[in-house]
């Protein structure tokens, strides 16, 4: 039987003490145990940043790729190898400034993988400059007298982009996060799950007890409904993006591999891939 414990390397984290990645790692350790996965069934992808560090701290397969660019890498893995579970991780400066047109093309594609954005509002690796998901007037050494540049809203903008699975949660709510990790994974297609993780550091605004003080359950919404995308829209626009919980699943919508013509039920990984002679003379043939 698979345990949390299985999950686990000798790797010791060296994020900030009280840094809320510490439980974003915990949880995805937590659901992969709970599904039944296995370690060399599991790749974690990550970029560049503090959140960028995962992908060495769980035991399973490893990716750290290159600032913004994890998502193409994830992409690529799972099309290769169908059968693995794959998991692409970032913070928000690497998901929504310089790798925000992978997230938005990977969102629309559909692609049947998912997407955990380590949300601190800062820069943090970098020493605390503001990020796409700063406030207006968050004061930084790199904008003394305040961000004159409005947030990103990362949940409208996968509404918008066609996403078929979008989540929020808060890094110490963790038996939210593991439950809504396990219900992306078990997803078919596109997983958005977005992830209030304060960095102790280099942000003083947004901290543990701001979020506690302004954060919204979806759960606590009268009639809400998960499946109906204009309510959740309307949701997120009401509440500032200041909402936990599962926010939006379309299980109609086919992924990007079950729509692809000619895709194999059996991984890259495993095809034959050894050319006779006579069917090497007739690709030279046919591109010559």
């Amino acid at each position: 039987m698979v345990t949390f414990k299985d999950f686990r390397n000798q790797v010791k984290p060296n994020w900030c003490p009280g840094c809320g990645d510490f439980s974003v790692q915990a949880s995805i350790q937590r659901a992969a145990a709970n599904l039944g996965l296995t370690p060399e069934n599991l790749v974690i992808v990550s970029g560049i940043g503090c959140s960028g560090r995962i992908s060495g701290y769980i035991y399973a397969y490893g990716f750290h790729g290159i600032h913004g660019r994890s998502l193409p890498i994830a992409q690529g893995l799972k099309m290769a190898n169908r059968d693995l579970t794959v998991i692409a991780s970032g913070g928000d400066g690497d998901g929504f400034a310089i790798g925000l047109g992978h997230t938005i093309h990977a969102i629309r594609r559909n692609m049947d993988i998912t997407y955990i954005v380590m949300d601190n509002q800062v820069y943090g690796l970098t020493k605390g400059q503001t990020s796409p998901r700063s406030d207006s007037g968050f004061i930084t050494q790199s904008t003394p007298t305040g961000s004159i540049d409005q947030p990103i809203s990362p949940l409208e903008v996968a509404l918008a982009s066609g996403a078929t699975f979008v989540a929020q949660s808060f890094s110490s709510n963790v038996k939210e996060l593991t439950s809504l990790i396990e219900e992306g994974i078990r997803h078919k297609g596109f997983s958005f799950i977005n992830v209030f993780s304060p960095c102790v550091t280099y942000n003083k605004v947004n901290t543990y007890q701001w979020f506690k003080t302004h954060l919204k359950k979806v759960s606590d919404i009268e009639n809400y409904h998960p499946f109906d995308r204009q309510m959740a829209m309307k949701t997120v626009m009401e509440t500032g993006g200041l909402i936990t919980g599962l926010i939006y699943q379309n299980k109609n919508q086919l992924s990007y591999q079950d729509l692809l013509p000619d895709y194999s039920d059996q991984p890259l990984t495993k095809a034959n891939l050894h050319l006779t002679t006579e069917e090497f003379h007739q690709l030279i043939t046919e591109f010559m």
